[in-house]
């Protein structure tokens, strides 16, 4: 374990199993008419990669880049930083994130992806922390929920560190409440 991290919340197999678990599900669900997987960077990079080598239809990738925080917070003003490089009218989305925290950032970017002609946006997400959430939205494939901890690991960053610990931890409080 990092020196940093306070305790573990899931190991790198129980992300694995997790993953695979989805994907069957994404796989199913999606099997007549295939969605494009829009990934949210940065943070989704690790567990977008576990969750489509696992899935077994064929998919499109695409990626777009959204920020909202700075430091351990959100600051409530959701950036659009990098959109998505073609039409996606009548095209399913599946939009891939680390977690869900308040909500706003995905909200604005189903929102914005509806705008743009998709048929459909769901949301698959590694973690869910719904004690957070300002805004009213759900992800439709989540892995796991988790209580109001600053967590980092497997995309999850304090400052852009962390993301490549291999699996989800809390970070020492001590580290990010000066």
């Amino acid at each position: 374990m990092h020196k940093d991290v306070a305790k573990v919340l899931f190991s790198a197999e129980d992300i694995e199993k997790r993953c695979l678990e989805m994907a069957t599900k994404i796989s199913e669900d999606y099997k007549d008419d295939p969605p494009i997987v829009v990934g949210l960077l940065k943070g989704c990079i690790p567990f977008m990669w576990e969750l489509i080598k696992r899935i077994d239809i064929n998919i499109e990738i695409e990626y777009m880049d959204v920020t909202s925080y700075e430091g351990s917070e959100s600051t409530g003003d959701v950036k659009i930083l990098k959109d998505l490089d073609r039409s996606i009218i009548g095209r399913h989305i599946l939009l891939v994130e680390d977690i869900i925290d308040t909500g706003r950032t995905l909200k604005k970017v189903t929102e914005l992806l509806a705008s743009k002609g998709a048929k459909s946006v769901k949301i698959a997400t590694l973690l869910d922390k719904p004690s957070r959430r300002v805004v009213k939205i759900d992800g439709d494939y989540v892995g796991f929920e988790i209580p109001n901890e600053f967590v980092i690991g497997f995309g999850l960053d304090f400052n852009q560190k962390y993301r490549n610990l291999p699996y989800v931890g809390v970070l020492k409080e001590e580290l990010y409440k000066e």
